[in-house]
């Protein structure tokens, strides 16, 4: 194994090792020192791939946007799934991460906006959801249905991560939710059998 190869192992293992932590007690649980025990690596291993907590941490978040744009991607590759459901596809996946993972969707919404590898995962997962919004409403509506239904997604999840969302209370799950907010934007030039 190269020298390349090995750093790249280690990076992964110590990826791997800080969302193992990250999912078991958020962010205070990731410590450099933890991750470096957790992934069977020198104390200072950790030091030679990340610069601080901070920046691993927001490593974490650039790879589940990176993880996000490519099932959006995935997606609207899919040409067998109509449009509608393509989309309902999309803003569960994003609750899914909440699910599986609700300290890692926190962070996703948490990490600084001005970090440059953030914002090119946090654009390129709003350029892959906006291609499935736009298969729906259009071009020119797409960025405003787009924040509408990524901001419902968020809350929606949110209200199920903190237990206010119940069926008992309620009476509607959170996948009946996301299909009547899809079934409620209204169709666009590009939507072919509805109305528009």
């Amino acid at each position: 194994m190269t020298r390349a190869e090995t750093a790249a192992t280690t990076r992964r293992a110590l990826i791997r090792a800080a969302s193992e932590l990250l999912d078991e007690g958020g962010p205070d649980a990731v410590t450099l020192r933890a991750v470096g025990a957790r992934a069977g690596v020198s104390r200072g291993a950790p030091y030679g791939h990340f610069e601080n907590k901070d920046h691993l941490l927001t490593q974490l978040a650039v790879n589940a946007w990176n993880s996000l744009a490519e099932e959006a991607a995935r997606l609207r590759a899919n040409l067998e799934i109509p449009v509608r459901a393509r989309l309902e596809g999309g803003l569960l996946a994003l609750i899914a991460v909440a699910r599986r993972q609700p300290h890692l969707f926190a962070l996703m919404f948490s990490t600084p906006a001005n970090t440059p590898v953030a914002v090119e995962a946090a654009d390129r997962v709003a350029s892959e959801f906006l291609a499935l919004v736009a298969d729906v409403v259009g071009e020119a509506d797409a960025p405003r249905y787009g924040a509408l239904l990524m901001s419902s997604a968020y809350g929606i999840a949110g209200m199920e991560l903190g237990g206010h969302l119940t069926k008992e209370t309620w009476h509607v799950s959170v996948e009946q939710l996301v299909h009547m907010l899809v079934d409620h934007t209204p169709p666009g030039p590009g939507e072919p059998g509805r109305a528009g």
